[in-house]
Protein backbone atom coordinates (compact mmCIF):
# COMPACT_ATOMS: atom_id res chain seq x y z
CA UNK A 1 0.00 0.00 0.00
CA UNK A 2 1.52 3.58 -0.94
CA UNK A 3 2.53 5.66 2.16
CA UNK A 4 0.02 8.18 3.26
CA UNK A 5 0.62 12.00 1.49
CA UNK A 6 1.26 14.76 4.33
CA UNK A 7 -0.42 18.08 3.53
CA UNK A 8 2.87 20.84 4.76
CA UNK A 9 0.97 22.51 7.57
CA UNK A 10 0.38 26.26 7.27
CA UNK A 11 3.32 27.19 10.10
CA UNK A 12 6.82 25.28 10.55
CA UNK A 13 6.08 22.73 13.66
CA UNK A 14 6.90 22.14 16.45
CA UNK A 15 6.17 25.45 18.16
CA UNK A 16 8.83 26.18 21.06
CA UNK A 17 7.27 24.93 24.30
CA UNK A 18 6.86 28.02 26.22
CA UNK A 19 5.50 29.76 23.15
CA UNK A 20 3.10 26.41 22.83
CA UNK A 21 1.91 26.65 26.24
CA UNK A 22 1.12 30.40 26.66
CA UNK A 23 -0.76 30.41 23.09
CA UNK A 24 -2.75 27.47 23.86
CA UNK A 25 -3.80 28.79 27.27
CA UNK A 26 -5.14 32.21 26.02
CA UNK A 27 -7.02 30.21 23.08
CA UNK A 28 -8.62 28.22 25.52
CA UNK A 29 -9.78 31.26 27.65
CA UNK A 30 -10.78 33.09 23.73
CA UNK A 31 -12.76 30.15 22.86
CA UNK A 32 -14.87 30.09 26.05
CA UNK A 33 -15.20 33.93 25.76
CA UNK A 34 -16.35 33.90 22.76
CA UNK A 35 -18.70 30.75 22.29
CA UNK A 36 -16.85 28.07 20.90
CA UNK A 37 -17.78 26.10 23.65
CA UNK A 38 -20.07 23.45 24.99
CA UNK A 39 -21.66 21.54 28.10
CA UNK A 40 -19.82 18.60 29.54
CA UNK A 41 -21.18 14.93 29.01
CA UNK A 42 -19.52 13.36 31.76
CA UNK A 43 -19.19 16.26 34.44
CA UNK A 44 -22.85 18.17 33.02
CA UNK A 45 -24.32 20.81 34.56
CA UNK A 46 -26.48 23.54 32.92
CA UNK A 47 -24.49 26.79 34.40
CA UNK A 48 -21.05 25.68 32.83
CA UNK A 49 -19.39 25.10 29.41
CA UNK A 50 -15.77 23.82 28.74
CA UNK A 51 -14.38 25.23 25.70
CA UNK A 52 -15.31 22.86 22.49
CA UNK A 53 -12.08 21.03 21.25
CA UNK A 54 -10.00 22.70 18.58
CA UNK A 55 -7.33 22.42 16.55
CA UNK A 56 -4.41 25.19 17.31
CA UNK A 57 -3.76 26.34 13.73
CA UNK A 58 -5.45 25.72 10.38
CA UNK A 59 -5.54 22.46 8.45
CA UNK A 60 -4.00 22.92 4.91
CA UNK A 61 -6.37 22.43 2.22
CA UNK A 62 -5.76 22.63 -1.65
CA UNK A 63 -7.93 25.57 -2.65
CA UNK A 64 -8.99 24.12 -6.20
CA UNK A 65 -10.84 21.01 -4.01
CA UNK A 66 -12.83 23.68 -1.17
CA UNK A 67 -13.94 26.20 -3.63
CA UNK A 68 -15.35 22.40 -6.39
CA UNK A 69 -16.64 21.68 -3.23
CA UNK A 70 -18.51 25.02 -2.65
CA UNK A 71 -19.83 25.30 -6.23
CA UNK A 72 -21.27 22.45 -5.91
CA UNK A 73 -23.42 22.56 -3.17
CA UNK A 74 -26.63 24.10 -4.88
CA UNK A 75 -26.52 21.46 -7.36
CA UNK A 76 -26.74 18.85 -4.32
CA UNK A 77 -29.55 21.25 -2.45
CA UNK A 78 -31.18 20.88 -5.85
CA UNK A 79 -30.76 17.23 -5.96
CA UNK A 80 -32.24 16.61 -2.50
CA UNK A 81 -35.29 19.19 -3.36
CA UNK A 82 -36.00 16.97 -6.16
CA UNK A 83 -35.42 13.16 -4.11
CA UNK A 84 -37.44 14.66 -1.45
CA UNK A 85 -40.56 15.26 -3.33
CA UNK A 86 -40.42 12.01 -5.08
CA UNK A 87 -42.73 9.68 -3.41
CA UNK A 88 -42.45 6.91 -5.49
CA UNK A 89 -38.69 6.48 -5.18
CA UNK A 90 -38.88 7.08 -1.05
CA UNK A 91 -41.19 4.20 -1.05
CA UNK A 92 -39.51 1.84 -3.57
CA UNK A 93 -35.79 2.95 -1.80
CA UNK A 94 -36.92 2.13 1.84
CA UNK A 95 -39.36 -0.25 1.27
CA UNK A 96 -36.73 -3.30 2.57
CA UNK A 97 -35.46 -0.90 5.23
CA UNK A 98 -38.62 -0.09 7.07
CA UNK A 99 -39.00 -3.50 7.14
CA UNK A 100 -36.70 -4.30 9.90
CA UNK A 101 -35.83 -0.96 11.23
CA UNK A 102 -38.24 0.33 13.49
CA UNK A 103 -37.16 4.06 13.66
CA UNK A 104 -36.99 4.73 9.96
CA UNK A 105 -40.28 2.85 9.65
CA UNK A 106 -41.96 5.13 11.82
CA UNK A 107 -41.05 7.98 10.30
CA UNK A 108 -41.91 6.52 6.75
CA UNK A 109 -45.53 5.89 8.73
CA UNK A 110 -45.37 9.68 9.89
CA UNK A 111 -44.78 10.49 6.09
CA UNK A 112 -47.56 8.48 4.93
CA UNK A 113 -50.05 9.49 7.25
CA UNK A 114 -49.32 13.02 5.99
CA UNK A 115 -49.84 12.42 2.38
CA UNK A 116 -53.01 10.58 2.68
CA UNK A 117 -54.02 13.63 4.64
CA UNK A 118 -52.40 16.10 2.53
CA UNK A 119 -49.51 18.24 3.42
CA UNK A 120 -50.36 21.47 5.49
CA UNK A 121 -47.92 23.24 4.04
CA UNK A 122 -46.18 22.48 1.25
CA UNK A 123 -42.72 24.49 1.33
CA UNK A 124 -40.13 23.11 2.70
CA UNK A 125 -37.06 24.50 4.21
CA UNK A 126 -33.18 22.89 3.94
CA UNK A 127 -30.45 23.74 5.61
CA UNK A 128 -28.39 20.78 4.40
CA UNK A 129 -24.41 20.28 4.87
CA UNK A 130 -22.89 17.80 2.60
CA UNK A 131 -19.96 16.32 4.22
CA UNK A 132 -16.54 15.41 2.11
CA UNK A 133 -13.65 14.13 2.82
CA UNK A 134 -10.01 14.16 0.91
CA UNK A 135 -9.58 10.81 -1.36
CA UNK A 136 -5.77 10.13 -1.92
CA UNK A 137 -6.87 6.79 -3.56
CA UNK A 138 -7.81 8.36 -7.13
CA UNK A 139 -5.96 6.62 -9.42
CA UNK A 140 -8.90 5.66 -11.81
CA UNK A 141 -10.01 9.47 -12.14
CA UNK A 142 -6.56 10.35 -12.73
CA UNK A 143 -6.17 8.23 -15.50
CA UNK A 144 -9.54 9.11 -16.97
CA UNK A 145 -9.18 12.80 -16.90
CA UNK A 146 -5.11 12.15 -17.41
CA UNK A 147 -3.94 14.27 -14.26
CA UNK A 148 -0.77 14.36 -12.48
CA UNK A 149 -0.39 11.98 -9.63
CA UNK A 150 -1.08 14.50 -6.78
CA UNK A 151 -1.72 14.29 -2.73
CA UNK A 152 -5.36 14.98 -2.58
CA UNK A 153 -6.74 14.24 -5.83
CA UNK A 154 -10.56 14.12 -5.38
CA UNK A 155 -13.43 14.80 -3.31
CA UNK A 156 -15.64 12.08 -1.63
CA UNK A 157 -18.73 12.10 -0.10
CA UNK A 158 -19.37 10.73 3.51
CA UNK A 159 -23.06 11.63 3.87
CA UNK A 160 -25.48 14.61 2.89
CA UNK A 161 -27.13 15.81 6.55
CA UNK A 162 -30.75 16.90 6.17
CA UNK A 163 -31.92 17.52 9.42
CA UNK A 164 -29.77 19.24 12.65
CA UNK A 165 -26.99 20.21 10.19
CA UNK A 166 -25.13 21.80 12.95
CA UNK A 167 -21.84 24.08 13.76
CA UNK A 168 -23.45 26.87 11.99
CA UNK A 169 -22.03 28.90 14.67
CA UNK A 170 -18.83 26.36 15.45
CA UNK A 171 -17.58 26.87 11.89
CA UNK A 172 -17.15 30.45 11.86
CA UNK A 173 -16.12 30.85 15.22
CA UNK A 174 -13.10 27.93 14.34
CA UNK A 175 -11.62 30.33 11.84
CA UNK A 176 -11.55 32.91 14.44
CA UNK A 177 -10.22 30.89 17.20
CA UNK A 178 -7.23 29.85 14.53
CA UNK A 179 -6.86 33.79 13.34
CA UNK A 180 -6.48 34.63 16.96
CA UNK A 181 -3.62 32.01 17.11
CA UNK A 182 -1.81 33.48 13.83
CA UNK A 183 -1.59 36.88 14.80
CA UNK A 184 -0.01 35.67 18.97
CA UNK A 185 2.24 33.39 16.68
CA UNK A 186 3.18 36.07 14.25
CA UNK A 187 1.16 34.76 11.13
CA UNK A 188 -1.24 37.11 10.90
CA UNK A 189 0.15 37.53 7.18
CA UNK A 190 -1.54 34.22 6.50
CA UNK A 191 -4.78 34.68 7.80
CA UNK A 192 -5.70 35.87 4.05
CA UNK A 193 -5.52 31.97 3.30
CA UNK A 194 -8.20 31.50 5.88
CA UNK A 195 -11.56 31.71 3.72
CA UNK A 196 -14.22 33.48 4.52
CA UNK A 197 -17.06 31.58 6.39
CA UNK A 198 -21.08 33.04 6.46
CA UNK A 199 -22.34 30.05 7.46
CA UNK A 200 -24.34 31.13 10.26
CA UNK A 201 -25.65 34.39 8.46
CA UNK A 202 -26.32 32.09 5.34
CA UNK A 203 -28.68 29.47 7.83
CA UNK A 204 -30.20 32.17 9.78
CA UNK A 205 -30.78 34.03 6.40
CA UNK A 206 -33.00 30.59 5.74
CA UNK A 207 -34.61 30.70 8.50
CA UNK A 208 -35.81 34.31 8.14
CA UNK A 209 -37.10 34.03 4.65
CA UNK A 210 -39.16 30.89 5.48
CA UNK A 211 -40.35 33.14 8.26
CA UNK A 212 -41.15 35.67 5.41
CA UNK A 213 -42.83 33.66 3.07
CA UNK A 214 -44.70 32.41 5.83
CA UNK A 215 -46.17 35.69 6.04
CA UNK A 216 -47.97 36.31 9.89
CA UNK A 217 -46.05 39.20 11.30
CA UNK A 218 -46.53 37.90 14.92
CA UNK A 219 -45.83 34.37 14.40
CA UNK A 220 -42.57 32.58 15.85
CA UNK A 221 -39.87 30.25 15.05
CA UNK A 222 -39.93 27.03 16.70
CA UNK A 223 -36.59 25.81 17.51
CA UNK A 224 -37.63 21.47 18.71
CA UNK A 225 -34.50 20.87 21.22
CA UNK A 226 -32.90 17.39 23.12
CA UNK A 227 -34.14 17.42 26.22
CA UNK A 228 -30.50 17.63 27.20
CA UNK A 229 -29.03 20.24 24.74
CA UNK A 230 -24.94 19.21 25.31
CA UNK A 231 -24.26 21.66 21.79
CA UNK A 232 -25.39 24.19 23.11
CA UNK A 233 -23.75 27.48 22.02
CA UNK A 234 -24.32 26.59 18.54
CA UNK A 235 -28.11 26.25 18.59
CA UNK A 236 -28.26 29.45 20.78
CA UNK A 237 -26.17 31.50 18.35
CA UNK A 238 -28.43 30.86 15.56
CA UNK A 239 -31.07 31.96 18.07
CA UNK A 240 -29.18 35.36 18.91
CA UNK A 241 -27.96 36.13 15.07
CA UNK A 242 -31.72 36.02 14.14
CA UNK A 243 -32.93 38.26 17.19
CA UNK A 244 -30.46 40.26 16.79
CA UNK A 245 -31.09 41.00 12.95
CA UNK A 246 -34.70 40.88 13.20
CA UNK A 247 -35.77 41.96 16.96
CA UNK A 248 -39.62 41.22 15.44
CA UNK A 249 -39.01 37.59 15.56
CA UNK A 250 -39.43 35.68 18.74
CA UNK A 251 -37.76 32.35 18.87
CA UNK A 252 -39.21 29.44 20.94
CA UNK A 253 -37.25 26.34 22.18
CA UNK A 254 -39.20 23.03 23.07
CA UNK A 255 -38.62 19.55 23.13
CA UNK A 256 -41.09 17.00 21.66
CA UNK A 257 -42.33 16.52 24.69
CA UNK A 258 -42.92 19.95 24.95
CA UNK A 259 -44.74 20.52 21.83
CA UNK A 260 -46.85 17.47 22.78
CA UNK A 261 -48.45 19.06 25.92
CA UNK A 262 -48.82 22.36 25.02
CA UNK A 263 -49.24 22.17 21.14
CA UNK A 264 -52.44 22.34 18.94
CA UNK A 265 -53.66 22.01 15.81
CA UNK A 266 -55.89 25.37 15.22
CA UNK A 267 -58.76 25.79 12.37
CA UNK A 268 -56.51 26.52 9.53
CA UNK A 269 -53.54 24.55 10.11
CA UNK A 270 -51.74 26.44 11.92
CA UNK A 271 -49.63 25.14 14.81
CA UNK A 272 -50.11 26.60 17.99
CA UNK A 273 -48.00 26.58 21.25
CA UNK A 274 -49.99 28.93 23.75
CA UNK A 275 -50.43 32.51 22.70
CA UNK A 276 -48.04 31.53 19.71
CA UNK A 277 -48.61 30.66 16.14
CA UNK A 278 -45.22 28.83 14.79
CA UNK A 279 -44.22 30.15 10.95
CA UNK A 280 -40.95 28.01 11.19
CA UNK A 281 -39.35 24.43 12.72
CA UNK A 282 -36.18 24.03 12.71
CA UNK A 283 -35.34 20.57 14.41
CA UNK A 284 -32.20 20.60 16.23
CA UNK A 285 -33.61 16.94 17.51
CA UNK A 286 -36.17 14.31 16.01
CA UNK A 287 -33.17 12.55 14.75
CA UNK A 288 -32.73 9.47 16.57
CA UNK A 289 -35.03 7.08 18.60
CA UNK A 290 -33.87 8.63 21.69
CA UNK A 291 -35.56 11.71 21.24
CA UNK A 292 -39.03 10.14 21.01
CA UNK A 293 -39.31 8.60 24.39
CA UNK A 294 -43.33 7.42 23.96
CA UNK A 295 -46.21 7.72 21.49
CA UNK A 296 -46.63 11.19 22.39
CA UNK A 297 -43.32 12.49 21.06
CA UNK A 298 -44.42 10.49 17.51
CA UNK A 299 -47.79 12.34 17.69
CA UNK A 300 -45.97 15.79 18.38
CA UNK A 301 -44.02 14.55 15.20
CA UNK A 302 -47.11 13.93 13.10
CA UNK A 303 -48.93 17.06 14.55
CA UNK A 304 -45.87 19.45 13.16
CA UNK A 305 -45.71 17.53 9.76
CA UNK A 306 -49.57 18.36 9.68
CA UNK A 307 -49.28 22.01 10.20
CA UNK A 308 -49.05 24.84 8.07
CA UNK A 309 -45.40 25.55 9.76
CA UNK A 310 -42.72 25.86 7.35
CA UNK A 311 -40.50 22.55 8.37
CA UNK A 312 -36.91 22.46 8.53
CA UNK A 313 -36.70 19.55 7.10
CA UNK A 314 -40.06 18.26 6.42
CA UNK A 315 -41.01 14.39 7.31
CA UNK A 316 -39.72 13.62 3.10
CA UNK A 317 -36.63 15.75 3.93
CA UNK A 318 -35.46 13.93 6.79
CA UNK A 319 -36.04 10.72 4.99
CA UNK A 320 -34.11 11.89 1.78
CA UNK A 321 -31.17 11.55 4.29
CA UNK A 322 -31.05 8.34 5.06
CA UNK A 323 -28.33 6.57 4.41
CA UNK A 324 -30.05 3.94 2.11
CA UNK A 325 -31.59 6.59 0.09
CA UNK A 326 -27.89 7.84 -0.63
CA UNK A 327 -26.66 5.15 -1.25
CA UNK A 328 -29.58 4.81 -4.30
CA UNK A 329 -28.46 8.00 -5.72
CA UNK A 330 -24.82 6.51 -5.87
CA UNK A 331 -26.44 4.52 -9.27
CA UNK A 332 -25.24 6.26 -11.88
CA UNK A 333 -28.46 6.08 -14.07
CA UNK A 334 -30.38 7.53 -10.65
CA UNK A 335 -29.09 10.52 -10.71
CA UNK A 336 -30.78 11.49 -14.13
CA UNK A 337 -34.01 10.55 -12.33
CA UNK A 338 -33.48 13.91 -10.48
CA UNK A 339 -30.38 15.88 -13.09
CA UNK A 340 -31.49 16.94 -16.23
CA UNK A 341 -28.03 18.65 -17.16
CA UNK A 342 -25.21 15.68 -18.13
CA UNK A 343 -22.13 18.19 -16.35
CA UNK A 344 -24.01 18.23 -13.30
CA UNK A 345 -24.76 14.67 -13.34
CA UNK A 346 -21.42 14.06 -13.95
CA UNK A 347 -19.68 16.61 -11.17
CA UNK A 348 -22.26 15.01 -8.51
CA UNK A 349 -21.40 11.30 -9.70
CA UNK A 350 -17.91 12.40 -9.09
CA UNK A 351 -18.15 12.96 -5.14
CA UNK A 352 -20.17 9.36 -4.88
CA UNK A 353 -17.59 6.40 -2.93
CA UNK A 354 -18.51 3.56 -3.68
CA UNK A 355 -22.08 2.46 -1.35
CA UNK A 356 -23.43 -0.91 -1.61
CA UNK A 357 -26.68 -2.61 -0.65
CA UNK A 358 -26.69 -5.42 2.12
CA UNK A 359 -29.87 -6.49 1.71
CA UNK A 360 -31.23 -9.92 0.42
CA UNK A 361 -30.82 -9.71 -3.13
CA UNK A 362 -28.05 -11.07 -5.33
CA UNK A 363 -26.30 -7.90 -5.43
CA UNK A 364 -26.72 -7.32 -1.62
CA UNK A 365 -25.44 -11.28 -0.84
CA UNK A 366 -22.70 -10.23 -3.18
CA UNK A 367 -21.74 -7.43 -0.92
CA UNK A 368 -22.00 -9.27 2.33
CA UNK A 369 -19.23 -11.46 0.84
CA UNK A 370 -16.95 -8.78 -0.09
CA UNK A 371 -17.44 -7.20 3.28
CA UNK A 372 -16.34 -10.41 4.56
CA UNK A 373 -13.82 -11.14 2.52
CA UNK A 374 -12.12 -7.77 2.80
CA UNK A 375 -13.65 -5.65 5.97
CA UNK A 376 -10.94 -3.16 5.61
CA UNK A 377 -12.16 -1.51 2.24
CA UNK A 378 -15.34 -0.37 3.82
CA UNK A 379 -17.60 1.06 6.64
CA UNK A 380 -21.07 -0.63 7.84
CA UNK A 381 -23.28 2.30 8.31
CA UNK A 382 -26.82 2.24 10.10
CA UNK A 383 -30.22 4.85 8.98
CA UNK A 384 -28.99 7.25 11.72
CA UNK A 385 -27.39 10.62 12.44
CA UNK A 386 -25.70 11.74 15.47
CA UNK A 387 -22.59 10.34 15.15
CA UNK A 388 -20.91 7.01 16.84
CA UNK A 389 -23.29 4.13 15.30
CA UNK A 390 -20.67 3.02 12.38
CA UNK A 391 -19.08 0.12 11.81
CA UNK A 392 -15.53 -0.14 10.76
CA UNK A 393 -12.67 -2.60 9.41
CA UNK A 394 -12.30 -5.65 11.39
CA UNK A 395 -15.48 -5.61 13.51
CA UNK A 396 -17.28 -5.49 10.63
CA UNK A 397 -17.55 -9.29 9.91
CA UNK A 398 -18.81 -10.14 13.53
CA UNK A 399 -21.43 -7.60 13.15
CA UNK A 400 -23.08 -9.12 9.63
CA UNK A 401 -22.96 -12.36 10.96
CA UNK A 402 -25.01 -11.25 13.82
CA UNK A 403 -27.95 -9.91 11.46
CA UNK A 404 -29.98 -12.32 9.26
CA UNK A 405 -30.83 -11.48 5.75
CA UNK A 406 -33.66 -9.57 6.74
CA UNK A 407 -32.27 -7.39 9.04
CA UNK A 408 -29.06 -6.76 7.14
CA UNK A 409 -31.66 -4.32 4.74
CA UNK A 410 -31.54 -1.44 7.89
CA UNK A 411 -27.55 -1.28 6.65
CA UNK A 412 -25.47 -0.01 3.70
CA UNK A 413 -21.84 -0.90 3.43
CA UNK A 414 -19.58 2.26 2.10
CA UNK A 415 -16.22 2.27 0.36
CA UNK A 416 -13.60 3.58 3.41
CA UNK A 417 -12.15 7.05 2.06
CA UNK A 418 -8.25 6.98 2.71
CA UNK A 419 -7.74 11.69 3.07
CA UNK A 420 -4.45 12.54 3.12
CA UNK A 421 -2.63 13.07 6.76
CA UNK A 422 -2.25 17.46 8.14
CA UNK A 423 -0.01 17.80 11.61
CA UNK A 424 -1.12 19.85 14.54
CA UNK A 425 -2.30 20.63 17.68
CA UNK A 426 -5.42 19.15 19.12
CA UNK A 427 -6.43 21.21 22.21
CA UNK A 428 -9.04 19.30 24.39
CA UNK A 429 -10.36 20.04 27.90
CA UNK A 430 -8.16 18.14 30.43
CA UNK A 431 -5.26 17.64 27.63
CA UNK A 432 -1.88 17.23 27.87
CA UNK A 433 0.12 20.43 28.13
CA UNK A 434 2.04 21.54 26.35
CA UNK A 435 -0.13 19.69 23.53
CA UNK A 436 2.30 17.63 20.60
CA UNK A 437 2.10 17.36 17.21
CA UNK A 438 -0.28 14.93 16.13
CA UNK A 439 -1.41 12.84 12.71
CA UNK A 440 -4.52 14.98 11.74
CA UNK A 441 -7.64 13.71 8.83
CA UNK A 442 -10.34 16.32 8.44
CA UNK A 443 -13.82 16.09 7.05
CA UNK A 444 -15.11 19.48 5.18
CA UNK A 445 -18.57 20.46 5.51
CA UNK A 446 -20.64 22.46 3.25
CA UNK A 447 -23.61 24.29 3.84
CA UNK A 448 -26.64 24.78 1.49
CA UNK A 449 -29.73 26.30 1.67
CA UNK A 450 -33.22 25.83 0.00
CA UNK A 451 -36.54 26.64 -0.13
CA UNK A 452 -39.16 26.15 -2.23
CA UNK A 453 -42.28 23.41 -3.08
CA UNK A 454 -42.35 20.65 -5.54
CA UNK A 455 -42.77 23.11 -8.21
CA UNK A 456 -40.97 25.90 -7.46
CA UNK A 457 -37.62 27.36 -5.68
CA UNK A 458 -37.59 30.53 -3.88
CA UNK A 459 -33.98 30.33 -3.26
CA UNK A 460 -30.88 27.94 -3.56
CA UNK A 461 -27.92 28.95 -2.05
CA UNK A 462 -24.50 27.43 -0.39
CA UNK A 463 -23.86 29.19 2.91
CA UNK A 464 -20.48 28.43 4.12
CA UNK A 465 -18.97 25.64 5.36
CA UNK A 466 -17.35 24.07 8.38
CA UNK A 467 -14.27 21.72 9.02
CA UNK A 468 -14.10 18.77 11.44
CA UNK A 469 -10.84 17.23 12.38
CA UNK A 470 -9.67 14.23 14.38
CA UNK A 471 -6.64 11.87 15.28
CA UNK A 472 -5.48 9.89 12.21
CA UNK A 473 -6.04 6.67 14.06
CA UNK A 474 -9.67 7.53 15.27
CA UNK A 475 -12.78 6.20 12.95
CA UNK A 476 -15.71 8.77 14.18
CA UNK A 477 -15.20 12.50 14.10
CA UNK A 478 -18.12 14.21 15.48
CA UNK A 479 -16.90 16.93 18.22
CA UNK A 480 -20.13 17.33 19.59
CA UNK A 481 -19.76 13.10 20.24
CA UNK A 482 -16.23 14.12 21.73
CA UNK A 483 -14.35 12.46 18.87
CA UNK A 484 -13.22 15.54 16.67
CA UNK A 485 -12.20 18.90 16.87
CA UNK A 486 -13.37 22.55 15.20
CA UNK A 487 -10.96 23.25 12.49
CA UNK A 488 -10.68 25.36 9.35
CA UNK A 489 -8.88 25.14 6.24
CA UNK A 490 -5.92 27.13 5.32
CA UNK A 491 -6.24 26.99 1.48
CA UNK A 492 -2.61 25.85 -0.66
CA UNK A 493 -2.85 26.87 -4.28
Amino acid sequence: MAETPILEPCIPLPIAERTLIDVTEKAKDWAIMHGAAMRSKTNFSSDTLNFAPFILMPSSFPRKEFEKAKNLQTIINQLMHNVAHDEEFLTTTLAETVKVDEFTANLFNVYKKVLANGFGQPISLGLLRSDLMLETNCAELLEKEKQAPCAYCCWKQVEINTIASGFGHLGPISKDIQSFVMSELGHADKIKYMPENTALSGLCGGMIKAWEVYAQPKAVILFVIEDISYNICDQRFHEFYIREQRPDIKVLRRTLTEVHKEGKLGPNKELLLGEYEVAVIYFRAGYEPLHYHSQNEWDARYMMECSRAIKCPSIHYHLAGTKKVQQALAQPEMLERFISDPEKIKAVGQIFTGLYSLDDSEAGNASYEMALKEPERFVLKPQREGGGNNVYGADIPDALRKMSRVERAAWILMDLIQPPISKGYMIRPGGKSPPEVVDLVSELGIFGVILGDVDNVICNYQAGHMLRTKLSTANEGGVAAGLGALDSPYLLD
